[in-house]
């Protein structure tokens, strides 16, 4: 009987007092104990309620039951094909939704309903899939955001060829740690050539040099990946690169010479076409038997093979997996490929030694910006004792402790 008087008395009361009479009957329905007569009542006067000409009406229901798995299903549907605001609070909260119901609204929907379905916890890899096919780019820069959304890869990959485009996007999916090696090389490539694009636009450098200090920043983003990911990332991104024309034997040199081989090793596995632990074994037997096969197998240029050469046997000297400096060429491996070439002649050997003298440039201004770091934290430490003798007391206090 309350229900039936609630309906009447909806004929004649403004927006206003509708939707507030409406949230008030979709609490009942969802909290009270309604004897079952009245529940059906209820439930028949909610989705009645769903083609009030009012949006406020609609929206109050949607806020109600937007959470609750005791939604009834009808009513859920007419909601989730409401206007955007509306439809949005079911899209991203309500569990009686199917994944096939969330595909669907995924295709037909707008970009704030399908930003209201990839905020939605845990959301299934499915639904991840269909909105990375049809999502505008604020859907999927949300998509990438939501760190328990299940997103497979090939739509990780999908994501990035239809809006890699977009900076938010490329942010967002470089802060998920479950984006794959090889993706992530595809991203920095990406940023690399739009900023040679952008300097270059400027005149700020000239093409020539832009191109190469590009080509120098992708590098050296390719060999961290490689070395800090896991062990198929390298093989991924190498054949990322390879497939930009971008795996050269200057970067495999970088990568040696980095101390971080890993990415080196994955380019001679594809290269030569040699199962990896044959390959795997050639670079680590201290003796260099086979390396010369190795390399020619490779394809590899025979003016660069003496650095190759030198790179190998100074990274087995000190243990062919012991990694690097963290801070990109290790000037010490570096200094023994120097050796090695600065006798070397030919119409090469000039470019060879260009590139090892860059290196070792870029190496100590590494090794330069990071003893300048050492120096400012001392003084600030040195101000902060002079101010307060106290702490130095303190910090050799924390030593000792640190020691026992």
């Amino acid at each position: 009987m309350i229900v039936r008087r609630f309906l009447l008395w909806a004929r004649t009361a403004n927006a206003e007092a509708r939707a507030s009479g409406a949230a008030a009957l979709a609490g009942a329905y969802l909290r009270s104990g309604m004897a079952d007569e009245d529940r059906r009542e209820a439930e028949t006067a909610l989705i009645s309620l769903v083609d009030d000409p009012s949006p406020l009406v609609r929206r109050a229901i949607a806020e109600e039951m937007a959470a609750s798995p005791q939604a009834p299903r009808t009513l859920v549907l007419s909601l989730i094909a409401d206007q955007s605001d509306v439809a949005a609070l079911m899209l991203a909260h309500s569990p009686v939704l199917t994944e096939a119901d969330l595909v669907d609204a995924a295709a037909v929907g707008d970009d704030l309903a399908q930003r209201a379905i990839a905020l939605r916890p845990n959301l299934a890899a499915s639904v991840a899939a269909a909105l990375a096919e049809v999502g505008g780019d604020e859907a999927l820069v949300t998509l990438a955001g939501n760190p328990t959304a299940d997103i497979p890869d090939f739509s990780l990959e999908r994501m990035v060829e239809r809006a890699g485009a977009c900076g938010p996007l490329r942010e967002a999916l470089l802060a998920r740690g479950d984006l794959p090696g090889g993706l992530r090389q595809v991203i920095a490539t990406m940023v690399s050539d739009t900023l040679m694009s952008f300097v270059t636009g400027c005149g700020w450098l000239t093409p020539e040099r832009s191109a190469r200090l590009t080509r120098e920043a992708t590098e050296r983003v390719a060999v961290a990946l490689a070395a800090g990911g896991e062990a198929s990332d390298a093989p991924a991104i190498a054949e990322v690169l390879r497939a930009d024309g971008r795996l050269t034997p200057g970067l495999m040199l970088r990568s040696l010479l980095s101390g971080e081989p890993a990415l080196a090793e994955a380019a001679f596995v594809m290269l030569s076409e040699l199962p990896q632990p044959r390959v795997a074994a050639l670079l680590r037997d201290r003796r260099g038997t086979g390396l010369k096969a190795l390399y020619r197998k490779a394809g590899l240029p025979r003016a660069l093979q003496p650095a190759f050469t030198a790179a190998i046997t100074a990274l087995n000297l000190r243990g062919f997996d012991a990694g690097g400096n963290g801070r990109g060429i290790d000037r010490v491996i570096l200094r023994e490929v120097l050796i090695a070439c600065e006798t070397l002649e030919g119409p090469d050997t000039d470019a060879l030694m260009g590139l090892l003298r860059r290196m070792d440039s870029e190496a100590a201004r590494e090794e330069a910006r990071t003893m300048a770091d050492a120096l400012a934290d001392d003084a600030a430490l040195a101000l902060f004792v002079e101010a307060d003798p106290a702490l130095l007391v303190e910090l050799e206090i924390g030593d000792l402790r640190d020691a026992a």
